[in-house]
């Protein structure tokens, strides 16, 4: 429809996740109507951070360098290990406070995507266990069919092991309102309740 090179912009927008035929569109006659200064700034800071951001060796999070700032910083509880899907799940726990260390596995378990227990960095972690000392891993994994299926398959390979394999709890958020709850929700919510300390 449109000039090859208009076609092939939209073509490599559309291969985002979460960017459809239609959004890759949008961003294209966007980014066309911009200063083409803008473009090559936007293509300067993508090949930059593409050539310059790896994985850490240790946690698997994305870096700069290697180790990542978390694994060098020795100020960090050790023995103390938050398992996360994905690199941007490192940035929730530590907004919400965690001052331990981290292993991001690449994703969840998922059969009917293909994903199995050697497409994620399981064996990476076990090897960690030993070598770091490990006492606890908090397994931070989404709240959802994959999430709850990793940390199951992970509590199982865990437990001959005496390491203490934790769940972030989940329930109701701050502020809801009981009668918008879901009934997984609320079930989850009442099975995970805890007792009231004055």
């Amino acid at each position: 429809m449109y000039d090859d090179a208009v076609d092939d912009l939209i073509d490599e927008l559309s291969r985002l996740p979460g960017i459809g035929p239609k959004g890759a569109q949008r961003i294209t006659f966007w980014l066309l109507k911009r200063p083409a200064a803008d473009a090559r700034r936007l293509a300067e800071t993508i090949t930059a951070a593409a050539e310059r951001v790896g994985f850490c060796t240790q946690c698997w999070n994305l870096s700069e360098s290697d180790p990542c700032a978390y694994c060098a910083d020795e100020t960090r509880r050790n023995g103390l290990v938050c398992v996360v899907e994905e690199p941007r799940d490192v940035v929730a726990m530590e907004k919400a406070g965690f001052r331990g260390r981290y292993h991001v596995l690449g994703g969840a378990l998922n059969p009917l995507e293909g994903v199995g227990p050697e497409q994620l960095r399981i064996r990476e972690l076990l090897a960690r266990l030993d070598d770091e000392q490990i006492t606890e891993l908090i397994v931070c994994t989404n709240p959802n069919i994959e999430g709850d299926t990793t940390a199951m398959y992970l509590a199982r390979q865990l437990e001959p092991l005496g390491v203490k394999v934790s769940r972030l709890a989940s329930g109701l958020p701050v502020g809801g309102d009981l009668e918008y709850a879901d009934e997984l929700t609320l079930e989850r919510a009442l099975n995970n309740r805890r007792a009231l300390t004055p």
